[in-house]
Parts: structure tokens; C-alpha cells; sequence
């Protein structure tokens, strides 16, 4: 028999044996990876399923824990500071989505235009990210004092407006702390903005320019297609980001005035951390799996339905 008389199948799958693993580098590889997975599994892995279990149990890590089963989402779900919370969790994500989503796309185009102390500009921009984020509330806190003394009435007094209650007041409350929390987070999402707008190709403006586009028409037709990917990315990690307020609310007014900024993580707080002595740790676990479980269905809806947007 030839070689061409032979028959031609296809090439046989080479059964995999632990020796052949072996041969592969396959127990480098693991060495490598434990580190890995000793690191998640110690601080992630452990934590998600310890709070699992704290879910179906009736627990201030003081006392032996006792098996409840669904009882603390029963509660929880009862609590009427759970929707609450909810509203005004909701109320600062629309307020950040308004006002903190469009501004760094808006200040990276700008800064884009700049030709000359470009890298200046970009480490202004950045700069309140570098300042703790404790140290930003209280610095905050302090501009917003109510008397006719605090720095943001002084200035307001200038032009004959205010004083303003702006952390005593509930109507005032939740956009003040949504203001800074802007100032606070914008500069990353600048950068990541500047690092995109380089990849744009120029004779796409050329082009656009040359069938008279205005500057609004190019930002409109040329910047936001080439960075509809990216867009679709920060607008997710906004709100899940949003939905997870705790530092402002927590420093700034504890939650009020009259629970106009509680929001769902600082009940979760709450609900851990309220008594001294231990608070209802099943039901804080139970609140914040309900939380994550929300959070990942919107995000796996969320890019179902814009999978064929960034693609396009």
C-alpha cells in the first residue's frame, strides 16, 4: 500500500494522562497559580461564602449563631428603611448619572483641544482622585457649613444669595453629596477618556470637517461612535459604583436629615454596626447578598442588550 493508498483520518486526540500534564508544565503552572489562589481564596472566595451562611443565621459574633433559614430576607424585605434606602440609593445614581456621567466625557474633549500645558491640565483633572477619600468629605464638609461663614455661602453672599443649609436640608442633601462625589471620581474617568480620544483616527476629522461638520457634529458623529465601547463601560461601572454609596452619606450627614441619604450599604452598615455590643450581622449579609444578586442581574441584562452596540 501507498501513501496514497492509505486512509486519510483525521488526526487522533492524544489522551491526556497526568503524566503527560506533568511533561506539559502543567505543575509549574499550578505553582505558580497557588499564590493566586490562596490570595482570592483567603480574602474573596472565604468572605462571599462566610456571608452566605451568616445569611440563613441569627448572629452578632458574640453569641452561637442559631439556623434561621430565609427568616433575615423576610425581615429585611419588611423593613420599611429598606425602600427607603432604595429611593435614595436610586435618586443619587440618576443624580450622578445626570450631572458626573457627560462631565468627564466633556472635559476630556476639551482638554483634548488643548495644544499647549496639556499634561497639566491632565494632572489637575486627576488630581482629586490622589486626595484621600476621607479627607475629601471632611474638606468638603467643612465648605459646606450652613452659617453665613461657610466658605460656599461666603462666596454665594458675594452676589447677594443664600446662606444655604446644604447637609441640614433634605432637599439639599443628596445633590451635595452627589457634587462631590463628582468632583471626587471624575479625574480617573477623565484619563481613561484622553487615553481613547488618542486612538481616533485625525482624517476621520479631516473628513468631517471637510463636509462642514460643526465642532458639536464632529463630537457627535466622530468621538462618540469611536468611543461607544468604552462609554458603554463606565456607564455600567457607574451604577454599580452608585448603587454602592457609603463613604459620603456616612461622613457627611450619618444617613439624614430625617433618612433623606440613607442609602442601602449604609443600612447595611446600620444594621451590622448600630449596637455596640453586636448588631444583626444575618440580616446585614442578607441585604448585601440581595444587593450583589441585583447588581449582577442588571449587569448580565445590561450587556445582553448592549452586546450588538459596542460591536457595531
Amino acid at each position: 500500500m501507498t501513501v496514497l493508498d492509505r486512509p486519510t483520518g483525521g488526526t487522533r486526540h492524544q489522551r491526556r494522562t497526568p503524566r503527560s500534564w506533568l511533561r506539559g508544565g502543567g505543575l509549574s503552572t499550578l505553582i505558580f497559580m497557588l499564590p493566586l489562589l490562596v490570595v482570592f481564596g483567603v480574602f474573596s472566595w472565604f468572605p462571599i461564602g462566610r456571608a452566605v451562611v451568616m445569611s440563613v443565621q441569627t448572629t452578632n459574633l458574640v453569641t452561637a449563631p442559631e439556623f434561621v433559614g430565609l427568616q433575615n430576607f423576610r425581615d429585611v424585605l419588611a423593613d420599611p428603611l429598606l425602600w427607603t434606602a432604595v429611593k435614595n440609593t436610586g435618586y443619587f445614581a440618576l443624580l450622578a448619572l445626570v450631572f458626573g456621567y457627560p462631565l468627564p466625557l466633556i472635559l476630556a474633549v476639551l482638554m483634548s483641544e488643548v495644544r499647549r500645558f496639556k499634561g497639566l491640565f491632565s494632572a489637575l483633572a486627576y488630581l482629586p482622585v490622589v486626595v484621600p477619600p476621607v479627607v475629601a468629605v471632611l474638606l468638603w464638609k467643612f465648605f459646606y457649613d450652613g452659617s453665613p461663614t461657610g466658605v460656599f455661602n461666603t462666596i454665594l453672599g458675594w452676589i447677594h444669595l443664600g446662606p444655604y443649609p446644604w447637609l441640614q436640608n433634605a432637599t439639599t442633601a443628596m445633590p451635595s453629596l452627589v457634587l462631590e462625589a463628582t468632583w471626587a471620581a471624575a479625574g480617573g474617568t477623565v484619563i481613561i477618556y484622553l487615553a481613547a480620544l488618542t486612538s481616533v483616527a485625525p482624517e476621520l476629522y479631516d473628513a468631517a470637517e471637510v463636509d462642514g461638520a460643526s465642532v458639536l457634529g464632529k463630537i457627535w458623529h466622530v468621538t462618540m461612535p469611536q468611543l461607544r465601547g468604552i462609554l458603554l463601560i463606565t456607564f455600567i461601572l457607574q451604577i454599580i459604583g452608585t448603587a454602592q454609596v457609603f463613604l459620603e452619606p456616612f461622613l457627611f450627614t450619618g444617613g439624614g436629615p430625617a433618612n433623606s441619604t440613607l442609602t442601602v450599604l449604609l443600612l447595611i452598615y446600620n444594621y451590622a454596626f448600630a449596637n455596640s455590643l453586636g448588631g444583626d450581622y444575618g440580616a446585614a449579609t442578607a441585604l448585601s447578598i440581595m444587593l450583589a444578586a441585583v447588581l449582577a442581574i442588571l449587569s448580565g441584562l445590561y450587556f445582553r442588550v448592549t452586546r450588538s452596540w459596542s460591536t457595531s
